[in-house]
């Protein structure tokens, strides 16, 4: 049986390198103020590498020290291979950033899970507290949880906009107001007068966003909406067909599939009946109960959002916060733009 290696000490260090513990402390917490010679510092410094020392996380915590560790906490699984896709790109630019920053980076998944859902609080206790300051990603966030972190002043980071009674909250999102507000512009240019959007039916801050954008579009162009939140994409489809809508803005890449196969199924062609665009990349994450669960692979007409480049925003903005350069505010918090992609499920206007 192998057996579990012994903690190595300061005291040892110390002895190794013929130094004072307390010397040994001041080179591990780099203590402000107090100057430490370059020699006993090589030598301090090689007895750690010699013994594999390693830094006591929790009490440099207690201690009020920095681990230099950015925590990454996401309420919804990332690893199956279609959230992957979605959740991949976060992550690669969280890792990315925080390599450049000099942070090392803690995944928290379980136990804090109760209901089906993963959570911040483990009884009474943050999780997080391991960590320096953490990034959030989630679709599901529980307010109360969110509430809470703000009301502790934890250095956190959401990915998405995000918002609290208890005060300001630290995100990065992407601007999907305005990528809808432009999406409506592109299908305005090719003669669609009747646009609908359909969105989700719970509702959160990126389809609150999404509406925004929508109903600027509607009011620039002077046109009454027709926003629609039904769980059911017949009643959705029926509906679009009696108020003679050419083109549909969908929130859910599953609802527009669902909605382009009822149109086939009926006799109707998109994009040249009817025009789609979703709003978004599609995220695996959603279960809607629909009656269609695969979206078949479509070049859908629609926007990228810059995941990549959130995940890395959200790390330089954390790491700001830590170093004390800013405080939760607008400052940190920051939106950026989307890039229309034009795919095969949009085009122009059909004569009437």
């Amino acid at each position: 049986m192998t057996q579990r290696r012994r903690r190595v000490t300061q005291a040892e260090v110390a002895r190794l390198a013929g130094v004072s513990q307390a010397m040994v402390s001041l080179v591990l917490n780099e203590s402000d103020g107090v100057r430490v010679a370059p020699e006993t510092r090589k030598r301090v410094e090689e007895a750690l590498r010699r013994t594999g020392y390693t830094v006591d996380i929790m009490g440099r915590r207690l201690r009020g020290k920095s681990n230099r560790i950015i925590g990454v906490f996401t309420y919804e699984a990332v690893f199956p291979s279609g959230s992957a896709d979605f959740y991949g790109p976060f992550l690669g630019g969280i890792e990315e950033e925080s390599e450049a920053q000099g942070f090392d980076l803690l995944l928290f998944t379980s136990p804090g899970r109760r209901q089906g859902r993963r959570k911040v609080y483990e009884e009474g206790s943050n999780r997080l507290g391991i960590a320096d300051g953490c990034i959030l990603l989630g679709r599901h966030t529980d307010r109360d949880e969110l509430d809470r972190l703000v009301d502790e002043r934890f250095p956190f980071v959401f990915i998405g906009r995000r918002e609290s009674s208890a005060g300001p909250v630290s995100y990065v999102g992407g601007d999907y107001a305005a990528a809808t507000a432009e999406l409506y512009e592109r299908l305005w240019s090719l003669g669609h007068r009747r646009i609908a959007l359909v969105g989700y039916r719970e509702e959160s801050e990126s389809t609150a966003d999404r509406r925004t954008g929508y109903l600027r579009a509607c009011r620039k162009h002077r046109k009454a909406p027709l926003a629609l939140s039904d769980d059911d994409p017949s009643a959705v489809y029926e509906r679009l067909r009696a108020d003679g809508v050419t083109a549909a803005l969908v929130e859910a890449a599953e609802m527009a599939a669902a909605l382009r196969a009822l149109a086939n199924s009926s006799g109707l062609r998109v994009p040249e009946d009817l025009s789609i665009g979703v709003l978004g990349d599609a995220d695996p994450t959603q279960t809607s109960g629909w009656p269609l669960r695969a979206v078949p692979h479509v070049d859908w007409t629609t926007f990228r959002i810059p995941r990549r480049a959130m995940g890395a925003r959200a790390v330089r903005i954390l790491v700001d916060m830590l170093l004390g350069d800013t405080a939760p505010g607008r400052e940190t918090q920051v939106l950026l733009p989307c890039d229309l992609v034009d795919g095969t499920t949009v085009t122009t206007a059909p004569h009437r």
